[in-house]
């Protein structure tokens, strides 16, 4: 699937963060909490041109490998794809309640009276 485009055998280090720019292999220090961003630092030098079609990474040898870019997402099966277009629900008709306002009314009023009752208590 990638094809190694520079045998760098570039050592890694744990704390470390490596990626390929400009042809050259560079590197920064993983973020981590209560310490500084750090400085990128470059590496190796690969000498070689990139190609936007691909992208460029580090692998597991230490050498600079590219793979094919995935453009437009991966591809999905068509059931997934049906599953999430389901009709969109119409809003329900607000109706009124008989009695809504007498019952809001009587809400307002038990709701009145509890802030006075806490009132006279401090």
């Amino acid at each position: 699937m990638a094809e190694k485009v520079a045998k760098l055998g570039v050592s890694r280090e744990k704390d470390f963060m490596y990626y390929v720019k400009d042809g050259g292999v560079w590197k920064v220090q993983r973020k981590q909490p209560g310490v500084p961003k750090g400085r990128p630092e470059k590496v190796a030098d690969g000498g070689f041109e990139m190609d936007t079609n691909y992208i460029y990474f580090v692998d597991r040898d230490g050498d600079v490998a590219r793979a094919k870019r995935a453009v437009g997402g991966q591809k999905r099966k068509k059931t997934a794809r049906a599953a999430k277009r389901r009709p969109a629900r119409k809003p329900a008709k607000k109706t009124k309640a008989k009695g809504s306002k007498k019952k809001a009314k009587a809400g307002k009023a038990k709701a009145k009276a509890k802030a006075k009752k806490g009132k006279k208590r401090r």
